[in-house]
């Protein structure tokens, strides 16, 4: 059985990781052209020359470690394709690896702020119903 390639919006990952910004520009969704068309701020442009020099290590077969960022807006671009990402979440840093599914959305979605909350017994005293909880 033969494996899918993957296509975003009709281009494969060879076709995209070739296109000028211009080009890729036009099939990206609304958000993310608006964002590409205004222009990457200091920290976000600090971050591609990152994602650049990690690429020509990689190239050249050295390990290395993941990408620490707080650019939570940041789109996620065919270039990111293959690396990893710690992206700060307000207390800590999530570890995100970037897969084609994830192009054309922001490195935020992925490094996610809230947590699941579990609550617990209450605690002894807690409220005048807590009283009647019974003791093992």
């Amino acid at each position: 059985m033969a494996r899918r390639i993957f296509k975003y919006k009709g281009y494969t990952l060879d076709e995209l990781k070739k296109m000028s910004m211009d080009e890729l520009v036009n099939i990206m969704p609304s958000d993310i052209r608006r964002k590409l068309k205004r222009g990457f701020t200091e920290h976000e442009k600090k971050l591609l020359i990152k994602v650049k020099k990690t690429l020509s290590k990689i190239n050249e077969g050295k390990s290395v470690k993941p990408i620490r960022t707080h650019c939570r807006d940041m789109p996620i671009l065919p270039i990111m394709l293959g690396l990893e990402f710690e992206v700060y979440n307000g207390k800590e840093f999530k570890r995100v690896k970037i897969l084609p599914e994830m192009i054309g959305h922001r490195l935020g979605e992925f490094s996610m702020t809230r947590q699941i909350v579990k609550h617990g017994a209450p605690g002894v005293g807690a409220t005048r119903s807590s009283l009647f909880v019974p003791i093992k």
